[in-house]
């Protein structure tokens, strides 16, 4: 009789009412073979011959379990083994340990141990080494799978990496790759969450990065490297290109290898622009200390000095109840710091600048890690805001710009040509969009534009010359000139002459290449490179809060190899609904906000009638 799965049985309640039934049809069946079994359970278990103590058993068919099968023990312990698989009990222990940041001590539990057994009383109660040795097993065979999947990819992949300090001062990086599956669909795993031992120099760091690397055996598939502006990630990307550029594995001599952490450049841009702002901003952050401390106001934010988009988030709520706090200084003789009228002007001029940055770094830092060719919009977004305010006749502004444009300026270079690049190969901008916002940035007669296109030019024809799919001509030798000339387009000029996409529909940019990638192979094997580019290290850095939850001053002990095997057997295994359920926690945060704000004002109403007090803003 052929094995069926536990999933396919329905054992009904009526078993209870058969038992006696099926035991007397046993006995019958062994002795005069002239009735059968009906019960369910003996689809999955075999009668045993009488043994030397003439008892009756039954054997599972799959796991050789044996139970009584006489009359007076019935078929309910046989039912409830059918229903339990010991592989898929530990499977679903591993999954709680690495999902919800467990201890393999939890096992041990005495109220865990008396759940399962509860739910099945011979339950092969585990160990915490059993349960170590599951989170082991589980990350090798998911590690298998990561790698059959980097050799199905027929692009190339791109990295980041960061470096974190545990609660103990222990150094960890981690490695994070980024690229498109077969499937065109943008992939995120966490490659690494390795233990890295002092010193952090460039060259150490480098020659970690090419050993993990050899270790998955992409060192040849590697497109860019995104990495924050630490002066010892200068000198290991720098070490790291050289090496991989001595075995050719680079696309365009590793020019576009490293790129800068988009985030931390804004960041650094707009902290140098608010070291200089005046006494209004510092007015804005007592004021929200006081009715904070004394009010208990939920609506007000108050900021982090080293995090500029939180005295973002700080300005954007107290410029909400301003007549609020200009009500209070008239009735509260104790608050001291109520900014001016000008001085609230200033404020509003700052928060208002500041939206293009904030807009641009969430963009960024989204956890769904958009592709690469939604950037340039936002960063030029960005740089035409400071110029214009740099060159407007408001003094305040000028000042505080002046400080940021210099930094920016800085770093423009190093990323705006890829980015560019990206882009231009969104069907919705192409070249078109990349022109206009030089010629706003540049002038007319710039020669940012010409490079980017010598770049687009240059970085296609090497893709075209590794190509394995040449392109004949044979065909058109009797064809008109104009046609001729046509035919001799390459994929680039071909699509750069196609109009344009609308803008006002919903647009996944590599669905577009999936379906184009037979009429412009070339360029859709670019594409699929340069749109899986990562702008900000954000992926490493998520990594860091899961590291914190795992390696917290409970179980700051733990093993380096069994850290990493939880953080990336949970990033391979729920990845995606972390970043899911980071979403709809943002999200209900967001709805929560609102719905407070709408209730404090509905209460002011309620006790003040058309009048309202002073206190009932806060």
């Amino acid at each position: 009789m052929e094995k069926e799965s536990v999933e396919s049985v329905a054992l009904s309640d009526d078993d209870d009412n058969i038992i006696a039934e099926d035991v007397c049809q046993l006995n019958s069946t062994t002795t005069k073979g002239k009735k059968t079994l009906k019960s369910k359970v003996w689809n999955f278990f075999d009668i045993l011959p009488l043994g030397a103590d003439q008892k009756l058993k039954s054997q599972c068919k799959k796991c050789g379990a044996q139970y009584m099968a006489s009359s007076k023990y019935g078929t309910g312990n046989m039912r409830r083994h059918i229903k339990y698989d010991s592989n898929k009990f530990r499977e679903l222990v591993m999954a709680c340990i690495v999902m919800h940041d467990l201890p393999f001590q939890f096992v041990e539990w005495a109220g865990i141990r008396a759940i399962h057994q509860y739910l099945y009383p011979d339950v092969n109660t585990l160990t915490r080494n059993t349960a170590k040795a599951d989170v082991l097993k589980a990350y090798q065979r998911e590690k298998l799978k990561i790698k059959a999947m980097f050799e199905e990819v027929s692009g190339r992949v791109s990295l980041t990496f960061d470096l974190w300090s545990s609660c103990i001062s222990d150094g960890y990086m981690c490695l994070t790759t980024h690229f498109i599956d077969k499937e065109w669909r943008l992939q995120k795993r966490i490659l690494n969450f390795c233990f890295m031992p002092p010193p952090h120099t460039g060259v150490a760091l480098s020659e970690k990065i090419f050993d993990l690397l050899c270790g998955w055996k992409i060192e040849g598939k590697l497109f860019s490297l995104t990495l924050d502006n630490a002066s010892s990630n200068d000198v290991s990307v720098e070490a790291l290109r050289s090496q991989l550029q001595l075995k050719g594995l680079l696309p365009c001599n590793g020019e576009f290898f490293h790129l800068r952490c988009c985030c931390h450049i804004l960041n650094l841009v707009v902290q140098d622009g608010l070291k200089h702002i005046d006494r209004a901003i510092e007015k804005i952050r007592e004021s929200v200390k006081y009715v904070k401390g004394s009010h208990s106001q939920k609506g007000l934010r108050q900021d982090i000095l080293t995090r500029w988009n939180s005295t973002y988030l700080m300005l954007d709520s107290a410029l909400l109840y301003r007549r609020a706090f200009e009500h209070l200084a008239l009735s509260d003789s104790n608050y001291k710091s109520c900014p001016s009228a000008e001085e609230w002007d200033k404020v509003e001029k700052v928060w208002r600048f500041l939206q293009v940055f904030y807009d641009a770094t969430l963009v960024f830092s989204s956890t769904k890690y958009p592709t690469a060719n939604l950037f340039f919009p936002s960063i030029s977004q960005c740089y035409l805001t400071l110029k214009m305010a740099l060159e407007g006749t408001d003094e305040y502004l000028r000042f505080m710009v002046s400080m940021m444009w210099v930094k920016f300026q800085k770093y423009w270079a190093d990323f705006s040509v890829i980015l560019a690049i990206a882009c231009i190969l969104d069907p919705r901008y192409k070249m078109t969009f990349v022109e206009l916002c030089y010629k706003k940035a540049h002038g007319e007669d710039s020669l940012e534009i010409l490079l980017v296109r010598n770049k687009l030019y240059s970085l296609f024809d090497e893709y075209k010359s590794k190509s394995s799919h040449p392109t004949t001509t044979s065909e058109f030798d009797d064809i008109t000139s104009e046609e001729f000339s046509y035919a001799h387009k390459s994929q680039l000029e071909l699509y750069l002459d196609e109009p344009k996409m609308s803008r006002n529909v919903n647009f996944d940019v590599l669905t577009f290449w999936k379906s184009h990638q037979y009429r412009y192979p070339e360029l859709a094997a670019m594409a699929r490179d340069v749109l899986s580019i990562p702008v900000s290290t954000v992926a490493s850095e998520a990594a860091f809060s899961v590291g914190g939850c795992v390696l917290d001053q409970y179980r700051s002990s733990l093993k380096p190899e069994n850290v990493e095997a939880i953080i990336c057997t949970r990033d391979w295994l729920y990845g995606d609904k972390d970043d899911n359920e980071y979403e709809n926690t943002r999200e209900l945060m967001k709805i929560t906000q609102d719905i407070m704000q709408m209730s404090l004002k509905e209460e002011t109403v309620e006790q003040t009638g058309k009048q309202t007090t002073v206190c009932s803003n806060f």
